[in-house]
């Protein structure tokens, strides 16, 4: 009987965790910052 109770309790508990909300996975995306190159006209030479 209390084999029974056991396996009982472990499916219970296989059951509760296979419903569970599934946590969302945060991504993260860093951006390289896009920089002017400066031009030169040469108006300081």
């Amino acid at each position: 009987m209390s084999s029974i109770k056991v396996l009982v309790a472990l499916c219970l508990v296989a059951f509760v965790a296979a419903c569970a909300k599934k946590a969302e996975e945060v991504v993260y995306v860093d951006e390289p910052t896009v920089t002017v190159e400066p031009t030169y006209t040469g108006k300081y030479k």
